[in-house]
């Protein structure tokens, strides 16, 4: 089982990703593979360098790269991948034949108010900042950039989590049920 999640910053795909790693599921990440390579680029991790790492890569290695190497990573073994941000890593990862994308979809409003509570590092303390950084993602102007919008509508099952953590898990256990 291959479970994709995509979806807007503070939607709640960490959420998910936990949920389904304590179902078993190895947890790994698109931005897993940005990571990495910042590192070796001795250069500072942070949303912003994600994005322009995330680009300089796809402009490198096409489209579906980060996909490319998740593959490799995971090997054939149950997971759940977060951060797919591009319709060719969709495509790339359904090439494995059981790939369920979901996208998690929330409120801005309830997105800003998450992103607060969390506090992460790199995350925007300014609310217009948070609205000019997401329309960077959910349209790209080539092939290198992020698309979120047209991987959303990629997603065979959308969840909308405006309402509480109770909420989402029955949301998730009806989903683990109908798909094991």
């Amino acid at each position: 089982m291959l479970i994709g999640l995509t979806g807007r910053n503070a939607s709640g795909k960490s959420t998910l990703v936990n949920w389904f790693a304590e179902k078993g599921l190895r947890s790994v990440s698109c931005s897993d593979s940005i990571r990495e390579w910042l590192k070796n680029q001795n250069k500072e991790i942070n949303r912003d360098s994600l994005i322009e790492g995330g680009r300089t890569l796809r402009k490198e290695g096409g489209g579906g790269i980060l996909a490319e190497m998740l593959l490799e990573i995971i090997d054939g073994a149950d997971a759940v991948v977060d951060s797919i941000r591009t319709p060719m890593e969709v495509e790339i990862l359904r090439s494995r034949g059981d790939l369920i994308l979901i996208e998690i979809k929330a409120s801005e409003d309830r997105r800003w108010n998450r992103l607060q509570d969390r506090a992460r590092p790199g995350d925007p303390l300014d609310k217009l900042l948070f609205i000019k950084q997401e329309n960077k993602e959910i349209k790209s102007k080539d092939e290198a950039g992020q698309a979120l919008d047209a991987t959303a509508l990629m997603a065979d099952i959308q969840i909308t989590n405006d309402g509480t953590i109770d909420d989402l898990y029955l949301k998730l256990d009806k989903i683990w049920e109908e798909n094991n």
